[in-house]
């Protein structure tokens, strides 16, 4: 029993030793503080360092950009001394042609107070001019009686379709265009042009079936055929005279031809 108090108190004064710091042990721990410390300074240099290279790196690169923006103003200035070159040329030019124009508005201006002369002196020296007499225009009904009156009592037959085709001109729309129209077929007929009397009948046919001249320029055409040796055709016209228009006066005239000329 007293030898385990004995072993107890050793291992106790033992485990209290070890609590006490030697003065080694104080001297290694100012050391590693001291060591914590330079570190940390240490540390903060190596930041500062680093701050001031990125600080110089920016610096260097805002060097350069004004470098080059500084070489563009140069360029610059340059296009701006040839710009102010070439408005004095342009002003000079300009200049020169102003004085040119007013050299030929000068030149012309001249010309012009000559030539106002001149006429001035044409027309004081000039006859009066008479105006011609106004032409008197013949009422309708007269020009188209001059143009029958040429074909059907004097065979002027040339004369007479210029005077109906003046009246057609004049008045397309008068009562008696379309008796002129027939006229001029029987100009046509009259003068032996059977081709054009056949197409100028047939105008009338075509365009005013219903008047009164269309049975006799319908009978007028068949004996342009006649004439021109086609019977069969004249034939056919002359039928269709009958029936189209059995009534009239044409209708008569052609049964009468019809018997006339023989069948083929």
């Amino acid at each position: 029993m007293k030898g385990r108090q004995l072993v107890w108190a050793g291992v106790l004064v033992l485990l209290l030793g070890g609590c006490v710091a030697t003065p080694q042990q104080q001297r290694a721990e100012r050391d590693l503080e001291e060591m914590k410390r330079r570190l940390a300074d240490l540390e903060r240099a190596v930041a500062a360092r680093q701050q001031d290279q990125g600080l110089e790196g920016r610096l260097g690169n805002m060097a350069r950009q004004q470098a080059d923006l500084q070489v563009a103003l140069d360029a610059l200035r340059v296009e701006l001394q040839k710009s102010n070159g070439r408005l004095e040329e342009l002003s000079h030019q300009d200049q020169s042609l102003r004085d040119d124009l007013t050299l030929l508005r000068d030149d012309l201006g001249l010309k012009v107070a000559a030539l106002e002369e001149r006429v001035g002196k044409l027309a004081s020296a000039a006859p009066p001019v008479v105006a011609p007499a106004a032409v008197a225009v013949p009422a309708p009904e007269a020009l188209y009686e001059e143009g029958l009156q040429l074909i059907q009592k004097q065979g002027e037959f040339a004369r007479g379709m210029e005077v109906l085709r003046s009246f057609l001109q004049r008045y397309p729309q008068h009562e008696l265009a379309v008796n002129a129209q027939y006229w001029i077929g029987e100009a046509f007929y009259g003068e032996k042009k059977y081709e054009n009397a056949i197409l100028q009948f047939q105008d009338v046919i075509q365009k005013y079936p219903g008047h009164a001249k269309a049975p006799a320029a319908l009978l007028k055409q068949g004996l342009a055929f006649h004439a021109l040796g086609d019977i069969k055709n004249a034939r056919v016209i002359l039928q269709k005279v009958i029936d189209s228009y059995p009534k009239s006066e044409e209708a008569g005239k052609a049964r009468e031809r019809l018997a006339q000329w023989p069948a083929r």
